[in-house]
């Protein structure tokens, strides 16, 4: 049993453990809700004090930064409104210099102007002189020109008269001349070109005229050369063939192609070789050496200049 004096009436009672124990936690739990609530109160008071505190932070720091801005807005203003200044300076520094440019330019232009075209005076007079001597001299020049024309074109005119009467005797020559002469006149060529060169390079040759006719025909000459133990080591049979400008009978090259390769084989000779001035305007006999073997086998058809 636990005893409990009254405070208001001084009397003592006598509780168990389990009222002692009820009473205990109703004190405590009052006791607690005071505590709570007087906690709370000063929580409420704190709270509304530091609310009060920061707004009056709030506005301290907004004010500050406001101030700070307006300044900086004002600072910057005045660095515009400063710089503005001076770039108009500037520009206005720039035109005056461009102006004073323009205008020494344009007394520059003018002077530039005034001295070319005096120059270009100075020119055209000398010119007109110039030309007025080169007149004087060009007259004199057609002048002497006519003259030494004129005796040109006689000079000239007499060495046509002449060759044209060389040309006429030649040809009034050539007329004269049979078939036989002008083929002569070709042979004693190619031979006279042989025997420039029979010492020289030809020393264990035979060049001379066909005369064997024992089958009824012959070509004009024959050639053969030997080594030195007396081998014959190359043999052709020539034919050569020329023209006057006034026969009246014109021959091809092709006509004499296969006698020569008949004369060719009944004299054993390799090679047959046509020495023509025949188709004087053919370009394929003016080109250099031509072969005909795909016709005649082993034969060959060249101007005189190719005979060599």
């Amino acid at each position: 049993m636990q005893e409990i004096i009254c405070p208001n009436c001084k009397k003592v009672f006598k509780v168990d453990e389990a009222g002692f124990a009820d009473i205990l936690k109703q004190v405590r739990d009052h006791k607690f809700e005071e505590e709570l609530r007087e906690r709370l109160d000063i929580a409420e008071k704190e709270k509304e004090s530091a609310i009060k505190l920061a707004e009056a932070n709030i506005t301290n720091t907004s004010q500050k930064d406001l101030a700070k801005r307006d300044t900086e807005i004002a600072e910057l203003k005045a660095n515009k409104d400063r710089e503005l200044t001076e770039l108009e300076a500037k520009k206005e520094a720039e035109l005056s210099e461009l102006k004073s440019k323009i205008s020494n330019a344009e007394l520059e232009k003018k002077l530039a102007v005034t001295e070319a075209v005096n120059k270009i005076e100075k020119e055209r007079d000398e010119l007109a002189g110039e030309l007025k001597s080169k007149d004087t001299e060009k007259q004199l020049s057609e002048t002497a020109l006519k003259e030494k024309h004129a005796t040109e074109l006689k000079t000239k005119d007499d060495i046509i008269k002449m060759k044209d009467e060389e040309i006429a005797l030649r040809k009034d020559m050539k007329v004269k001349l049979s078939t036989k002469m002008i083929g002569e006149t070709l042979e004693q060529h190619c031979e006279t070109e042989f025997n420039k060169l029979r010492a020289t390079g030809f020393q264990n040759a035979y060049f001379e005229k066909d005369n064997d006719i024992n089958n009824g025909s012959k070509g004009d000459y024959v050639y053969r050369e030997s080594d030195e133990a007396g081998n014959e080591i190359i043999s052709i049979m020539f034919e050569m063939k020329n023209e006057g400008d006034e026969t009246a009978t014109k021959k091809k090259n092709e006509d004499f192609l296969r006698e020569l390769d008949k004369d060719r084989n009944e004299k054993k000779c390799e090679y047959a070789v046509l020495v023509t001035l025949l188709e004087a305007d053919n370009e394929l006999y003016n080109t250099g050496i031509v072969d005909v073997s795909h016709k005649y086998q082993k034969m060959y058809v060249v101007r005189p200049q190719f005979f060599k």
